[in-house]
């Protein structure tokens, strides 16, 4: 069986009030987010939660409709190498959200999936829908309103990213750049 579900992430100001979110349907999403966060962020995120939302189906073939080059790149094509290169790029820089990144690496270790590539507000429904809760997390952290985290996904347990990674932690935007002049 392969399970299909969209990843999105979003930010208000960029960075700003963050959200990211799944979506498979109606019944088995979720959502989270950030007081302060950026869109690759929230995008990375989203492909997180849902890899450890399945992990006790890891068995299954995941599918991920992802409207991000940035996040599918670097999880398809340029991890290893930031990983032979102690987590830096090509120019020596050390690369961002590099703890997201870590996570990723080992929640994705032994798993079967394949990520396509979907234009973002295309009418894509199940990337729609997932860009309509990662939106309304960054708006709730916005307005101060409660946060809407979903259902998740059926029988995933306690072992979720919403779990392990608090959506109202606040993230390190600038892990990774010790030493660099941020301008601040």
């Amino acid at each position: 069986m392969t399970i299909t579900a969209a990843a999105d992430g979003s930010a208000l100001g960029n960075p700003g009030p963050a959200g990211w979110a799944w979506y498979i349907d109606d019944g088995s999403w979720a959502a989270g987010g950030w007081p302060h966060g950026t869109n690759n962020m929230g995008e990375l995120m989203a492909v997180l939660d849902l890899f450890r939302s399945t992990e006790h189906v890891s068995h299954e073939h995941l599918h991920i409709l992802c409207d991000s080059q940035y996040a599918i790149n670097c999880i398809s094509k340029w991890m290893p190498g930031w990983k032979r290169k102690g987590w830096r790029k090509a120019d020596g820089k050390p690369v961002m959200n590099v703890g997201l990144l870590k996570e990723l690496d080992e929640a994705i270790a032994g798993r079967d999936y394949t990520f396509e590539w979907v234009k973002g507000h295309a009418g894509h429904d199940l990337n729609e829908a997932a860009d309509l809760r990662a939106r309304a997390v960054a708006t709730a952290y916005q307005n101060g309103t409660e946060i809407p985290t979903g259902p998740g996904f059926e029988g995933q347990g306690n072992a979720t990213g919403r779990d392990s990674v608090p959506s109202s932690a606040e993230p390190d935007l600038f892990s990774g750049l010790d030493g660099f002049d941020l301008g601040r």
